[in-house]
């Protein structure tokens, strides 16, 4: 039986951080499961037409790589996205999947980043191992947001840091809740002074570059500033960091030794 393991992005058109997150993401699942061929796909057809325009790079959407795997023969296929939450993306990659059902033997498909208790608790304490936070900073992390109800997941992050001892944690979202005017009462309730301020999303991207760490007035870097706050910028997506990785490989793991797809 022929099998494959399928990755599952939203994209990046952003090539330093593709191959550092999504590219790596993709390695450390096509080394747990050497069995199987690995194909890609991107969810965003905004990125996929940039990257073709722009970089000549020819990346497929799912139904594409659905049925680029049809043809070859992929019997057994194993999905993997690494998208954080059940959010749009994901339910979008679940509706374009379902149609392909019966062109293979056995489909079975991974969460995303945080789907359990032990995600957020296992996330919570790798980001921390990682951060490197300084003396007397704030951690302050961006994470995308949704208007999907999946949105809670990061209210919910922010708790878990909170319950795992991590007082000086702050967890917002560019297009969700919480937004920047929750993070500034949260930074003075703590008192805080210095900011570590990374993104919590795979990759760092527009998002991290631009409104988060980017020089404009409304980013939240020159918010922080203006503030007073001393602010210190690290651009790396959760991608690049290697237990991160591990968890979306477990989370394939797991899918694969469910009993349906």
């Amino acid at each position: 039986m022929k099998k494959a393991v399928l990755t599952v992005s939203f994209g990046t058109s952003h090539l330093d951080t593709m191959e550092k997150t999504i590219g790596a993401v993709e390695k450390a699942l096509a080394e747990a499961f050497p069995d199987r061929a690995l194909y890609r796909a991107f969810t965003s057809s905004m990125i996929l037409k940039k990257l073709k325009s722009e970089f000549q790079m020819g990346i497929c959407n799912v139904e594409e790589a659905m049925e680029q795997m049809a043809r070859d023969g992929i019997e057994d296929l194993l999905i993997q996205p690494t998208h954080i939450i059940h959010g749009f993306e994901y339910e979008k990659m679940t509706e374009q999947i379902e149609p392909y059902r019966e062109r293979f033997e056995t489909i079975r498909t991974g969460a995303p980043l945080l789907a359990t208790m032990e995600d957020y608790e296992e996330a919570v304490h790798l980001i921390m191992e990682d951060a490197g936070l300084k003396a007397e900073e704030t951690l302050v992390l961006m994470g995308h947001g949704t208007e999907h109800h999946t949105n809670a997941a990061y209210p919910a992050l922010d708790y878990t840091f909170w319950a795992k001892g991590y007082r000086n944690v702050v967890v917002g979202t560019v297009e969700g809740f919480p937004e920047m005017e929750e993070v500034l009462k949260k930074l003075k309730e703590q008192q805080a002074g210095k900011i570590l301020l990374m993104p919590f999303m795979i990759v760092a991207g527009d998002h991290a570059k631009n409104d988060m760490a980017g020089e404009d007035a409304d980013s939240w870097k020159s918010i922080l500033t203006r503030e007073g706050y001393e602010v210190r910028t690290v651009l790396k997506g959760v991608g690049e960091i290697p237990g991160i990785r591990q968890m979306f490989v477990r989370h394939a793991r797991e899918a694969k030794e469910c009993p349906k797809g």
